[in-house]
């Protein structure tokens, strides 16, 4: 589409978040156009084409909910959709409400300066487009910003590189070679077994291990998906008030209040069971207390070694921080994969990365030489996406410099000297200790409500108060201090990015709270922003 000179919000992302908002915006009879880096919509699910590459929430709760007749209508072939069928269902959202033809396609912003005497904001795309817009909605998502490991000579290899975050579309075929991966976060863990199973020799090259779980994926039945489509309104509003986006029924023990039977027997149902959720809930303690995680922790370190036949490759996958402190993976015969002749763990923790040489690549101990290596290195997470892109608010004042210390934002929606921006699912939100389609709904909703206050009462700008701010900054601290979270090198915490200052940046105290917050600041006239004329 052609770009405008103007609109009245300027959208970043055509994932999930932009366009629903787009959506919104057009039943306020707001214009708005949406800038998108890829060649369609879908987001997280355009880029991340890895082997394997699933979501880890079930696909008749990781959908939109604003629209009866489109959940009613949409058929859903897997449990745990892979990225393709996750794909298309972003593709009907967009055909069936006509988004395209508002989204500029192949286009990065690059940044964004707020006018204080226009009170807009001037945003400049990549191809030197620029459009003002009185509102800047940042739809970026929290894994949108890929990033490499930092070690020596990533360019000297002489075979192919993939990262996992940008993968070909016409997909790879690693038959006969021998391929090197780093990284054992989720990307790692969903795409180690398809690679495995292909290529002639993988070995992994694991700093970290994760905790993961046996999705039990199957097809869906046709009598579970007409049960939920039936009860599809209670349903989601009790996703809306649950902790996760994932309605369960909360747990009222502690780990340490049964006997070692009952505990063991609990844990394996939630292990079969294959929900991530029903473990972190499957006692009140959990996420809170070191001995109540503990028996969790070593619970899981006897599944592993049941699974794994080398004791010391076992004890290398077994983590050793807090079950939960970091996002558990789900997968596909992922422990089982260490099982076959032509796989291989390299403990970097032991032998660290020293650097990617024209063969292959080189630890403290040896080189290895590779075909190919892939990259499953993950993201700069939550503020990547956000501080890539030169924001510049009052006075030019950078965002990038305004987060040095870590984000600083109101409700994780907006920040401090930067009028009529929004942050979608943004650091100090619930966002990724959640199903995110939840949060997301929640978010681009108040977003959207907002602007429809300002322009029932004809308000031109909206921004957080600094003492607000800090207050909330204070309480997303205070929580997740009551919590084990801070526990664990996490890209929660930023730890994965060198430099990147440690702070736990999600709202842990869940969905359901979270939601009653955000309702009652706009209940109170949205208490704790500044609102002018």
């Amino acid at each position: 589409m052609p770009v405008p000179e103007s609109v009245d919000v300027v959208i970043v992302g055509a994932g999930f978040s932009g366009m629903y908002l787009l959506h919104r915006l057009r039943h306020q009879n707001k214009t708005a156009v949406v800038f998108e880096a890829g060649a369609d919509v879908g987001g997280t699910w355009y880029w991340n084409r890895y082997p394997g590459a699933r979501v880890d929430v079930e696909s008749l709760a990781y959908s939109f909910s604003f629209d009866p007749t489109l959940e009613q209508d949409y058929e859903w072939r897997e449990r745990y959709p892979t990225q393709p069928e996750i794909l298309r269902y972003a593709q009907h959202v967009a055909d069936r409400f006509d988004l395209r033809k508002d989204i500029v396609f192949r286009t990065r912003v690059s940044g964004a300066t707020w006018d204080d005497e226009s009170k807009t904001w001037l945003v400049r795309t990549e191809h030197a487009d620029a459009v003002r817009a009185r509102f800047l909605v940042m739809a970026t998502g929290c894994l949108s910003a890929a990033k490499l490991p930092e070690i020596a000579g990533l360019d000297d290899f002489h075979g192919p590189t993939f990262h996992t975050a940008h993968w070909p579309h016409e997909g790879v075929d690693f038959t006969g070679q021998r391929v090197g991966i780093i990284g054992t976060g989720s990307s790692g863990v969903q795409s180690i077994p398809v690679i495995a199973a292909q290529a002639a020799d993988l070995t992994v090259f694991q700093r970290t291990p994760a905790y993961s779980l046996p999705a039990r994926n199957r097809a869906l039945r046709d009598d579970e998906v007409t049960a939920m489509k039936a009860n599809y309104p209670k349903f989601r509003q009790a996703q809306r008030e649950s902790g996760f986006g994932v309605p369960v029924a909360m747990p009222t023990r502690s780990a340490l209040e049964v006997g070692d039977a009952e505990r063991d027997a609990t844990f394996e149902v939630a292990w079969e069971s294959g929900s991530l959720v029903n473990l972190l809930t499957a006692y009140k303690d959990l996420t809170t207390d070191q001995d109540a995680n503990d028996t969790a922790k070593k619970w899981i370190h006897r599944k592993i070694h049941r699974i794994v036949d080398d004791p010391a490759v076992a004890d290398d996958l077994s983590p050793q921080y807090p079950v939960g402190t970091k996002r558990p993976c789900l997968d596909t015969g992922y422990y089982e994969t260490y099982n076959r002749d032509n796989v291989h763990l390299v403990n970097l923790q032991r032998t660290p990365l020293v650097a990617v040489t024209d063969k292959g690549i080189r630890t403290s101990e040896r080189e290895y030489e590779f075909d190919a290596i892939v990259y499953a290195t993950g993201f700069d997470a939550m503020t990547g996406a956000l501080t890539n892109v030169d924001i510049r608010g009052r006075d030019g004042v950078s965002l990038k410099e305004t987060w040095r210390a870590g984000p600083r934002t109101y409700l994780g929606i907006g920040s401090a000297g930067f009028p009529n921006l929004f942050m979608i699912t943004g650091p100090g939100s619930p966002s990724v200790l959640s199903n995110m389609v939840v949060s997301i709904e929640q978010h681009v909703e108040w977003v959207s409500g907002v602007i429809r206050h300002l322009d029932e009462r004809h308000l031109r700008t909206i921004e957080p108060q600094v003492d607000a701010q800090d207050a909330w900054v204070a309480h997303v601290n205070e929580i997740a201090g009551y919590t084990l979270y801070p526990k664990a090198n996490s890209w929660y915490m930023g730890a994965n990015v060198p430099g990147k200052t440690r702070v736990f940046m999600p709202y842990a105290g869940g969905v359901g709270e979270y939601r009653k917050k955000c309702d009652e600041v706009a209940a109170n006239g949205y208490e704790g922003f500044q609102l002018t004329d």
